[in-house]
């Protein structure tokens, strides 16, 4: 239950941030959205919906791998932690949708200089979490089609940057960082 509480905790925390967020200039339109946000959806019910390790004693024995239960825990809560950091950095130029905002501009420092987006690996960080504390296999499939959402969402977020911005600014960028995985190549 504890991993469900902090879902719920950084979900609200999430939407309750979400007002202090600079104007929208321009979107990419909800037909180029459409494809992760199937795949995504796909991939959020398979983890959800699964049936809970914890109702099989054949993949987790609380009694006996309670550690390894609390250290997932602490690998979601490392991820929570990191999108909050990520989106705090972000400032007013954060959205929960591919946009250019008001003053939008290449930020490349903070966990921006470690991947290109922070917000999506801290998101993926509690999800594997969650995948692995659930042990199922429609957790896993869930989580993978959760990778797969997210890659194409940030395909799409950097083809817009890169035509809204340029090539110069996103483009650099884009080269010297790597997407999704620190210290990564680019």
């Amino acid at each position: 239950m504890v991993i469900y509480t902090l879902w719920v905790a950084w979900i609200a925390s999430w939407r309750l941030g979400a007002q202090h967020s600079s104007p929208t200039v321009k979107k990419p339109g909800a037909s180029r959205e459409m494809p992760y946000r199937v795949v995504t959806l796909l991939g959020a019910v398979g983890l959800i919906a699964s049936q809970s390790a914890r109702l099989n004693p054949q993949i987790v024995n609380a009694g006996e791998h309670a550690w390894l239960a609390w250290t997932l825990v602490g690998v979601a809560m490392f991820g929570f932690a990191f999108t909050w950091w990520a989106r705090l950095h972000l400032g007013r130029l954060w959205s929960s949708t591919v946009t250019r905002k008001a003053d939008h501009h290449v930020v490349n420092t903070g966990p921006y200089a470690m991947v290109r987006h922070p917000i999506y690996t801290g998101i993926l960080i509690a999800m594997l979490a969650t995948a692995l504390l659930r042990g199922t296999a429609a957790a896993l499939v869930g989580f993978a089609l959760l990778i797969f959402g997210f890659y194409l969402k940030a395909r799409l977020e950097e083809s817009f940057l890169r035509s809204e911005l340029g090539e110069n600014a996103y483009g650099a960028y884009a080269r010297r960082v790597p997407m999704l995985i620190p210290f990564a190549p680019a």
